[in-house]
């Protein structure tokens, strides 16, 4: 490693306890890996939603693009943050998840569209906006576009499943490849 991605490791090993998953491959490219991890940890540690929502956040998207070493990542922080079981499960297995919590099921609803319509019907972004005002939707739209960017990233580069653990998600396609060293340069 050159100084600059050295500094970098030692930075986000320090923050994250290790340097692992993406940031194996975004050290590639210093300037993207710094941007990176900098955008990850607001999305992650910092920005003004419920961390238990920032999971989910993160869940949707793992699920939305099949990246397994993201879910497998978090899918107990989830839960241990708040996220019901249940809702896990479904989301996993592709179906609508439901949630007790008013404001958790909005911003599911908001979250959902986003991802799978690319666009949000009139009522669900009142709805969200209620729940979590323009600073919230701002926050999960740029949650959603870094947890995306994690996805394409660990796809991309075959970060995927670590190979002791089980495929998380029932209609897996074509995923099982594993790259030793955790990135395809």
């Amino acid at each position: 490693m050159t100084e600059r991605q050295r500094e970098l490791a030692a930075r986000i090993a320090g923050r994250r306890g290790a340097v692992r998953g993406p940031f194996r491959v975004w050290l590639h490219s210093p300037e993207m890996c710094e941007r990176a991890e900098s955008l990850g940890a607001f999305a992650r540690f910092d920005c003004s939603l419920p961390g238990h929502l920032r999971e989910l956040a993160l869940l949707m998207a793992a699920r939305n693009w099949d990246a397994q070493y993201s879910w497998n990542a978090h899918a107990h922080q989830a839960i241990a943050a708040g996220i019901p079981e249940g809702a896990v499960k479904a989301i996993a297995e592709g179906r609508e998840a439901v949630f007790g919590n008013e404001a958790d099921q909005a911003f599911y609803r908001f979250c959902h569209e986003v991802l799978d319509q690319h666009f949000v019907s009139d009522a669900t972004f009142a709805a969200a906006l209620e729940h979590f005002g323009s600073k919230g939707l701002v926050d999960t739209i740029g949650a959603l576009g870094n947890f995306t960017m994690l996805g394409m990233c660990l796809n991309t580069f075959q970060v995927d499943l670590q190979p002791d653990r089980e495929p998380p998600f029932p209609d897996i396609r074509g995923f099982g490849r594993v790259v030793p060293d955790g990135d395809r340069p």
